[in-house]
């Protein structure tokens, strides 16, 4: 059975207001909060974003608000759709960094912010 958990990890920073919304993680995945994901187009469904796919998902949208074990099939999940994160937290697909994860929520405008904390 597919399951979801929550594990705090100061993966939030900062004052910005977090938004969650619910999502479907694709099958076969099992992944820790904080990874960043991107949504197939085609189906809806959200997966890890790597930057050499071609199905959408090669721009980051959000990001895992649980721990999330999809290995067993499709599941729900909470996901931030606002809030700003320790870079060190993230879990970054192939040809993604922090960098480029921040780019990416800019040129689309979401109330994502990746910051590098000292």
């Amino acid at each position: 059975m597919a399951t979801a958990t929550f594990s705090p990890n100061d993966l939030l920073v900062s004052d910005v207001p977090v938004i969650t919304r619910n999502v479907t993680l694709i099958s076969g995945q099992n992944l820790k909060r904080g990874a960043v994901l991107g949504n197939i187009t085609a189906s809806d469904k959200y997966t890890l974003s790597l930057s050499a796919s071609a199905d959408g998902s090669q721009t980051p949208g959000l990001v895992l608000a649980a721990d999330a074990d999809a290995s067993g099939g499709d599941l729900v999940v909470p996901a931030y759709a606002s809030g700003a994160f320790d870079s060190t937290k993230l879990v970054f697909g192939t040809g993604h960094t922090a960098a480029t994860v921040e780019a990416a929520f800019r040129k689309e405008g979401a109330p994502l912010y990746v910051r590098t904390l000292k």
